[in-house]
């Protein structure tokens, strides 16, 4: 990285400076500085595109963790302004690294839970760099209990690198938290739209994404492992992480192709951290569309179709002749 800018995005940053930097100067009577003006601006369309329409896995591995792309809370600032947030599991403690509430998106009452990240340093210690201890996930759980008993949609955003496996949250049931999660939300009888911002990693990630509609941001990635990871358990070395990004399949249009999610939410060129505002609208009408044609269907019709989409997903083969006799016997 140079700075907050991926090592891919330098040369196009770098060209953006220049550009504004002439724009300061550039004026009617200096024709020559509007037109090399002109110029630049062409140039740096051109190289934009040409760099992120060429993308690899793990340079989408890169953007779905860049440390300008917007998080769960910057989404709500310009969706969700009145956002209102519950906190607490009411049986341990509050955990920063899950946000939860209630808001209206569109008049449409909504309950909201996220995973959330920290910009710095302080902030990063205090949201324990999103990933959530058994009493966030048993907070959401309470948020998703609230939302059957209230009859509202719920919404998650999922962003999380995965859960602590720190020994205390192993202690506290970080396991039994996260099943516990994913039996309710599939008897959960309101639509739930899961929608993964950033890194959706393991059972962190799918403990608040068990979706009637399962959707991902363009440059998000959702595997059961990170590359690093990955990499160190294949090869005992995570410097292939770049190999296991490639084989784990992480992307959201490999996804969408292998049916484990239902839409790829476009991003604005270079990523969602170029214009926040205008991803944000994009989730916004996102969600609005999918909840409408939810709220439609009786409630266990839904329930039925949920429970289908995930027991179709995957590939197996089955046996149907004769079972073959163990070595040894007949």
């Amino acid at each position: 990285m140079n700075g907050t800018w991926l090592d891919f995005e330098k040369p196009i940053v770098d060209l953006e400076r220049r550009i504004e930097d002439l724009r300061g100067m550039a004026t009617p009577e200096r024709a020559e500085i509007v037109e090399e003006l002109k110029r630049l601006e062409r140039r740096a369309e051109r190289l934009r595109r040409d760099v992120y329409s060429k993308l690899t896995r793990w340079q989408r591995v890169k953007l779905a963790r860049h440390p300008r792309r917007p998080y769960t809370l910057d989404y709500l600032r310009v969706i969700a302004p009145g956002f209102l947030e519950l906190h607490g599991d009411r049986r341990f403690g509050d955990d920063p690294a899950i946000i939860s509430g209630l808001t209206q998106i569109e008049e449409i009452p909504i309950v909201l839970i996220g995973h959330q990240k920290g910009r710095d340093t302080k902030e990063n210690i205090h949201r324990n760099f999103g990933m959530a201890h058994p009493e966030g996930y048993r907070k959401a759980l309470r948020l998703m209990q609230l939302a059957a008993k209230l009859g509202c949609p719920l919404v998650t955003f999922v962003d999380t690198p995965g859960a602590y496996p720190g020994v205390g949250a192993e202690e506290r049931g970080q396991s039994e938290a996260i099943a516990r999660n994913l039996v309710e939300m599939a008897h959960l009888p309101v639509p739930i739209i899961a929608i993964v911002i950033g890194e959706g990693g393991s059972g962190g990630a799918l403990a608040i994404a068990v979706g009637d509609v399962v959707l991902m941001l363009e440059n998000s990635i959702y595997s059961v492992i990170t590359p690093e990871g990955c990499a160190a358990i294949l090869w005992k070395d995570a410097t292939k992480a770049e190999q296991a990004a490639e084989a784990l399949k992480l992307t959201a249009h490999d996804l969408l192709e292998l049916n484990v999610i239902d839409e790829v939410i476009p991003e604005p060129l270079g990523g969602a951290h170029r214009d926040p505002e205008e991803m944000a609208g994009r989730i916004q009408s996102a969600i609005v569309r999918h909840v409408r044609g939810l709220l439609a269907l009786p409630a266990q019709e839904l329930l039925d179709r949920r429970l289908e989409k995930f027991l179709k997903m995957g590939v197996y083969l089955e046996e149907t002749g004769p079972i073959p006799a163990p070595a040894g016997e007949g």
